[in-house]
């Protein structure tokens, strides 16, 4: 004979939980003359197959069915299921918790909450440590906070050697420019890089004898640097100015361009993003000229489609984006896709540079991510373009 707490001892369970079992009817505890409950060893013995079957997860009322009745299998069945799911749950919360710890990658899960929470997500990368501009590389580039230091170096590392950082030509770049309906005077370039349009900007309105300024934004200032000296070189420089900033947070007032340039960049903040934030800086009937990749078929093959959903997941089609475009108070000038001259202007020598580097960097992501672009290029097929647009500003 035991008492309740004796009992307890040997179940390892407090008072209150054996005394709410008796009132349960599990166990049937006897009052002595003195007024102490006393339990048998067969209540001990019941109260230790109750354990263990609650040890399989089923619930208390399930386990007193178990014990006054044959077991039904489709109780146990669910259980197991359940358990199952927990299991699963319990996995992915270790799986995150080692990533966050560096043990291994976490690109799948910042890519997940790029996706569903953008503004938090860049927020959380600040609270971690990460400055602004470090952040948004972390968003677009390397995603994975664990080995960014490391992705950026390697991809500085490609890129600081190449003039261009994505598709484009001077004839397109010209093209653009002659469609636009007036000459502009005050001209804002965002997202210019080594300014491979700049430069040819500069060129366009000096030969036109017109005395348009050219501010060229970008948040690298040894890029910025690399553009003054080249413009210094060809007498131009007087024409440019250089902010070094970030292109969600231009630092300009209200109408004060007739003229915004992006070429290949706007995607960085998302191009519908951009068409909002960029048009209060423009003037009365300003325009905006940018360029962007697009699906140019209906049906991508599950190859390109599976690449650039990753890559790029808010890409879409030329028509989809005119439509953002005059939801957001632009019409349409015109619209054209990139030549294949602004393609290979932008792959050829990226190809050079990584089979350059392939020794040096072997087991880098950042190269085997650019290696993952190239194939894409080469198998491009028609399926995707640059595609150039001029919006004139609605009123």
């Amino acid at each position: 004979m035991y008492r309740i707490s004796q009992l307890a001892e040997k179940l390892g369970l407090s008072r209150t939980t054996l005394l709410y079992y008796e009132k349960q009817g599990l166990i049937q505890g006897q009052r002595l003359d003195n007024g102490y409950r006393s339990y048998t060893d067969k209540d001990l013995q019941r109260l230790k197959l109750l354990q263990k079957l609650q040890a399989g997860g089923l619930t208390l009322k399930e386990c007193q069915a178990c014990l006054d009745e044959k077991v039904e299998r489709s109780i146990l069945v669910e259980r197991l299921r359940q358990l199952d799911e927990e299991i699963a749950q319990k996995q992915k919360s270790r799986q995150l918790l080692a990533a966050l710890l560096g043990e291994s990658s976490l690109t799948d899960w910042h890519e997940t909450l790029e996706q569903q929470a953008p503004e938090a997500h860049l927020e959380w990368l600040i609270k971690q440590g990460f400055d602004e501009k470090q952040a948004m590389r972390l968003k677009w580039l390397s995603k994975d906070m664990n080995s960014h230091e490391q992705y950026m170096h390697d991809f500085n590392l490609v890129f600081k050697a190449l003039e261009r950082w994505g598709p484009g030509s001077e004839a397109d770049t010209l093209k653009a420019f002659e469609l636009l309906p007036h000459k502009p005077q005050e001209i804002l370039e965002i997202g210019c890089g080594q300014g491979t349009a700049t430069k040819v900007l500069a060129a366009t309105v000096l030969a036109q004898h017109n005395l348009a300024n050219i501010t060229a934004v970008d948040n690298e200032e040894f890029a910025l640097q690399t553009l003054m000296n080249t413009l210094k070189e060809q007498g131009i420089g007087d024409r440019v100015s250089t902010v070094c900033a970030n292109m969600e947070k231009l630092p300009f007032e209200p109408e004060s361009f007739d003229l915004i340039w992006s070429e290949g960049s706007a995607y960085i903040m998302g191009v519908n993003n951009a068409l909002t934030a960029w048009r209060p800086l423009l003037k009365k009937h300003g325009v905006l000229v940018l360029s962007d990749l697009v699906w140019s078929v209906e049906s991508p093959s599950k190859e390109a489609l599976a690449f650039w959903q990753k890559e790029y997941p808010d890409m879409t089609t030329a028509a989809q984006r005119i439509e953002q475009a005059e939801q957001a108070g632009y019409e349409v000038i015109d619209s054209f896709a990139l030549s294949d001259e602004s393609w290979r202007n932008y792959y050829a020598p990226l190809e050079n540079r990584v089979e350059a580097l392939k020794e040096q960097l072997q087991g880098s992501v950042a190269l085997e991510d650019l290696k993952r672009e190239l194939s894409a290029f080469h198998s491009r097929s028609g399926e995707f373009d640059y595609q150039m647009f001029i919006l004139r500003v609605c009123y």
